[in-house]
């Protein structure tokens, strides 16, 4: 039985592949195994958002290779997609597999013990139209799953190469959503995420009136499923009938990731964002109306190419404004192949980490204020493992992680908990 282990970086889609590719390996029988471990076979399942990603991508493919020189190494997903898409390549890689072709990730494994050399299953995405099953049958974790119900992005964003290397939205289809959502409720998770590269874009490909509300009412009909909480989302999905049916279903979690990258009108002009701060205004007033104490995270893009200081300053004032409860601050990374990558301004690093310290000290307050705010509250929290001998970790539908003292195993339990500042964690 060959060991192979997974080494994942990036968004919850990711994770939801990690997690549908180990299961692959299972049933043609592979152990699975820590990336630390010295294994026969290492998946390294990346991401390209940023030059960072690329960079820890590399940097795990090597390690991999520094562990056991004789082992297969796999770089699959957007960096492998963004790395053929150049003409490019990484030799420390036996094999190099797309984000179309996760789920032949055995048959490319087979094939390199077969020939020995390279292989590489990459195919042009462009025109792709239908979403890749990789449904997972076997369940590890008992409180919470992730659910991927879409593929593609359409938004081609100046800075982001994520549409080129993930394709053109791909819904899936409902009935099989279901299927999985069954199966989910019959392992007994207590909650589930429903997640996507584009997940508001669900539906859209359809002939038919589907959209992700009726994905969250179809998930909240599962008895033994008690919360679903979504992915990252754009302005444009928050409605009053929107917010009204998610509330309806008794089982949505208030926790809203609501993507901004910038506080300033004229960056999203440069962005292609196509919302204003005024529309996003608009959606977190609409979100606090019907959630007052929703947690509401965001990322923020600081230094992009000819971002002024008075633009800065603008973008830092509406962050403070919107008051978040967590801000992930990222400096531009210039991204090869994408508009932005050719505008003129083109900000210095120096001028960049100064911006990211201060975007991050007002995240830091703002995120402090918002735990202020709901202290003394009480709520419902899943507790999804034991951290420490007798101390719980879990999460509030509002996405704040506590912890506390159980004599009694509360793991994948659902307790009332009322929040102190001791109990919080930042």
């Amino acid at each position: 039985m060959k060991k192979v282990s997974f080494f994942t970086l990036g968004c919850r889609v990711n994770q939801y592949e990690t997690e549908a590719m180990s299961e692959c390996f299972l049933k043609n029988g592979y152990t699975l195994c820590d990336f630390s471990e010295i294994c026969d076979i290492y998946v390294i399942n990346s991401c390209t958002v940023t030059g960072t990603g690329d960079k820890k991508t590399r940097q795990a493919v090597r390690r991999a290779k520094r562990q056991n020189p004789d082992a297969i190494t796999v770089l699959a997903g957007c960096y492998a997609q963004y790395l053929i898409k150049e003409g490019q390549t990484l030799k420390e890689a036996d094999i190099i597999l797309g984000t179309g072709m996760k789920g032949k990730i055995v048959e490319a494994v087979e094939s390199f013990i077969k020939q020995k050399t390279q292989v590489v299953m990459v195919e042009d995405l462009k025109n792709h139209r239908e979403f890749e099953e990789t449904p997972l049958t076997t369940y590890q974790n008992k409180a919470r799953a992730m659910l991927k119900i879409e593929d593609g992005c359409d938004r081609f964003c100046s800075y982001c190469i994520i549409p080129y290397v993930r394709g053109p939205v791909r819904s899936r289809n409902m009935e099989e959503i279901y299927s999985e959502l069954k199966k989910l409720g019959e392992n007994n998770f207590k909650e589930i995420v429903l997640t996507g590269i584009q997940v508001a874009a669900f539906g859209k490909d359809f002939k038919s009136d589907v959209s992700l509300i009726d994905v969250i009412e179809l998930a909240a009909k599962q008895d033994s499923i008690k919360r679903i909480r979504l992915g990252s989302l754009e302005p444009v999905i928050i409605t009053e009938d929107f917010l009204t049916r998610v509330k309806n279903t008794g089982k949505f979690c208030p926790s809203f990731h609501l993507s901004l990258q910038s506080g300033c009108d004229s960056v999203l002009k440069r962005m292609n964002r196509r919302y204003t701060t005024k529309e996003y205004q608009n959606a977190i007033d609409l979100i606090r109306k019907f959630f007052p104490d929703a947690g509401i995270t965001t990322d923020i893009i600081v230094g992009f190419p000819g971002e002024t200081d008075e633009e800065f300053e603008k973008s830092l004032t509406f962050a403070k404004t919107i008051g978040f409860s967590h801000v992930h601050v990222f400096p531009y990374s210039i991204r090869e192949g994408t508009k932005a990558a050719a505008m003129d301004g083109q900000i210095e690093k120096s001028v960049k980490d100064i911006r990211v310290k201060r975007m991050s000290a007002i995240a830091n307050i703002t995120k402090q204020d918002f735990y202020n705010s709901v202290i003394g509250n009480t709520y419902p929290v899943l507790f999804e493992r034991e951290v420490s001998p007798d101390i719980y970790e879990g999460y509030t539908p509002n996405y704040i992680t506590v912890r506390i003292k159980s004599d009694t195993d509360i793991s994948h339990k659902i307790v009332d908990v009322t929040l102190t500042k001791d109990i919080i964690v930042n």
